[in-house]
């Protein structure tokens, strides 16, 4: 029982790991946007997360394939995953675009972890651990902060954004958190049911992305015009969709979408650096605590957890292995709780 204990812990470190980098390579993408003014947010949403996805598919094929009679039984959770995904780009880069690149990066992302664990709750049935809500809270009064220096820096920097756009870049950085966390969800379902990780990304991005074509081809002439505008987009495509959503995708066979979305609110605060060292942006001292708190929801939810060392301890006073029943491999996840694999 320790063994698997202790295998459990470095499976969830490993996704954990998996997860983290991906943020990193996400909280690159406003940023690089900004490189490409001309183009605007539905563009650059569809170009990403849409050759992004349709890249994963090809990809994966093979293992798409190979699964193919697993993902048409569960029909229903692959198209809602494809759903959220094609309109998940849009309210984000929307967001950013109407709300600011700090400020919508944290809307869409520091509330996922909110809808994902309500998700959890009401579908799965999961339980939620104190140790998982008080990295969120950290977490999120993190963002929070980082949203109030990103509204104080606008304001004292005369930006001329009007108080509507910014009330509706706020509406639409909460639709993208609600899909977010959608598609997370439907992709750790699949992955929980047998479905290897990468046939699960492959189908869901796959049909998200062919849904956000159409919107790439209406809105996506500006992209062709400068070698700078299509760099954009296929550093776009291929860096923090493509290859992020791979590790994401790889995370979620390890870790619950609670706790990857938690997680991933390493985004906003790389976000908020990069808009401070590359676009000039100044993030008052509060953001940069903000930033702090979010390293501390991290270091909650990455500490291996104790439970696993006790139930390793209890086993082995229990009596020897021969006389123990087989039992299924268990995982101890980031949130302190001991779920089955």
């Amino acid at each position: 029982m320790s063994r698997t204990t202790g295998s459990g812990a470095r499976s969830t470190s490993v996704g954990a790991l998996c997860v983290l980098t991906a943020s990193v390579l996400w909280g690159t993408t406003g940023t690089v946007a900004t490189f490409a003014p001309a183009v605007g947010p539905l563009a650059i949403g569809a170009a990403a997360m849409g050759l992004g996805g349709i890249l994963q598919a090809v990809v994966a094929a093979p293992r798409i394939k190979g699964q193919a009679r697993e993902l048409c039984a569960r029909t229903g959770t692959v198209l809602l995953g494809a759903a959220a995904v094609g309109v998940y780009p849009l309210g984000f880069y929307s967001s950013m675009h109407l709300a600011g690149v700090a400020a919508g990066t944290v809307i869409s992302i520091g509330t996922a972890p909110l809808a994902s664990a309500l998700i959890e709750r009401v579908v799965d049935r999961r339980r939620l651990t104190r140790r998982w809500m008080f990295g969120a809270a950290i977490g999120l009064l993190g963002t929070v902060l980082l949203c109030v220096a990103e509204a104080t820096r606008s304001r004292d920097g005369a930006d001329p954004t009007s108080t509507a756009a910014t009330m509706l870049g706020v509406v639409l950085g909460l639709l993208a958190a609600v899909t977010y966390a959608v598609y997370s969800w439907a992709a750790h379902r699949l992955i929980s049911n047998g479905i290897a990780s990468r046939a699960a990304m492959g189908s869901i991005f796959g049909l998200g992305g062919l849904l956000l074509l159409p919107v790439l081809l209406v809105t996506g002439a500006p992209l062709v015009d400068s070698w700078s505008n299509a760099g954009v987009g296929a550093y776009m495509a291929i860096v923090p969709m493509f290859a992020g959503y791979l590790l994401f995708g790889r995370g979620l066979a390890h870790v619950p979408a609670s706790t990857a979305t938690t997680l991933s609110l390493l985004e906003p605060a790389v976000a908020a650096v990069l808009a401070v060292l590359v676009v000039g942006e100044r993030l008052p001292a509060f953001g940069w605590i903000g930033i702090a708190l979010v390293g501390g929801c991290l270091a909650v939810l990455i500490t291996p957890a104790r439970s696993g060392r006790r139930i390793g301890v209890r086993a082995r006073r229990a009596g020897p292995p021969h006389t123990a029943a087989p039992s299924a491999p268990v995982a101890v996840d980031p949130a302190n709780e001991v779920t089955p694999t």
